[in-house]
């Protein structure tokens, strides 16, 4: 039986998470003009691999045997919810904007919803297609700017495009984690988080051959140093501990604070504009997922 202190603390590790995530929105656009994409998400892991066997290997090590059988298939979850989805994010970041990103980000819930239906077929209830139908409307308004004609002239911008394509990717690796063995989160964090690294190297290669490869300015490592400390480290190891408390239902909840949070800092610190449309979209985003959550099976 959870007392009312430690769920206190694991609404704080949630809000703390979500203000990591929707961070990074701000961080990748700081990133543009001081490191590469590619670079950005090799360091990134490299850096969260780092600190994450120095205090989760003795897990990794005790639940290896676990582990062991289902390495090919932690290592595709690690390439495709670490590697892909941060390479698609930090490459969308040098043509939208961080508003953009965290809202459209917001829509990873409903990528999430489609994806159990059509795996596992989950009942998908009334009132939940009508969020799913809400979520996608908030996130158009978004990649159009406002302006639905912009989709009959082709004219969407590329950095929404890669952000949709990232969401589709991260909710492909969240369906994917529901057959992730039952062993120690950390040491499956771990081991998808090695994944990320090796799995990132081609994609530097590719982006030294195109000639695009970036080396990070000394901003750029400072940025670096920011996206390892928050998105990638403390915001993961907060999930865990809140997941522990209340649950993987109660805790996913929170995620949809991460366009909030996100919409605030483009503000804020990157002094974005923040439009009529942007609010509009917002609210759909959030209201959309909320009639998926309230009105689940």
């Amino acid at each position: 039986m959870f007392t009312a202190g430690s769920i206190s603390r694991a609404y704080l590790l949630l809000v703390i998470t979500t203000l990591c995530w929707g961070g990074n929105a701000v961080f990748g656009r700081l990133a543009v003009g001081e490191i590469s994409p590619m670079v950005v998400v090799m360091l990134r892991w490299a850096g969260a691999v780092l600190l994450l066997f120095m205090i989760a290997r003795h897990k990794l090590y005790r639940d290896w045997p676990i582990l062991k059988p289902r390495v090919g298939y932690l290592c595709l979850m690690g390439a495709i919810g670490f590697t892909i989805f941060n390479a698609l994010f930090y490459a969308a970041a040098h043509s939208t904007t961080a508003l953009n990103i965290g809202i459209i980000q917001g829509g990873i819930p409903v990528f999430v919803l489609i994806g159990m239906f059509f795996i596992y077929r989950i009942t998908i209830s009334g009132l939940q297609f009508v969020g799913v139908i809400i979520t996608l409307l908030g996130v158009f308004i978004v990649a159009s700017a406002g302006d639905p004609t912009i989709l009959f002239h082709s004219e969407i911008n590329r950095g929404d495009l890669l952000m949709l394509l990232a969401c589709f990717c991260y909710g492909a690796y969240a369906v994917g984690l529901r057959e992730k063995p039952n062993a120690s989160a950390m040491a499956i964090f771990l081991l998808m988080a090695m994944s990320a690294l090796v799995t990132s190297v081609p994609f530097v290669v590719v982006e030294f051959v195109a000639g695009g490869l970036q080396w990070p300015t000394p901003r750029g490592w400072g940025i670096i140093g920011l996206i390892t400390l928050f998105p990638s480290f403390i915001a993961q190891l907060c999930f865990i501990q809140g997941v522990e408390i209340l649950g993987p239902g109660r805790a996913g909840v929170f995620v949809n604070l991460v366009p909030v949070f996100a919409s605030i800092f483009a503000v804020a610190f990157l002094g974005e504009a923040f439009q009529s449309y942007h609010a509009l979209a917002l609210c759909l985003v959030l209201g959309g997922i909320w009639l998926s959550e309230r009105f689940k099976k």
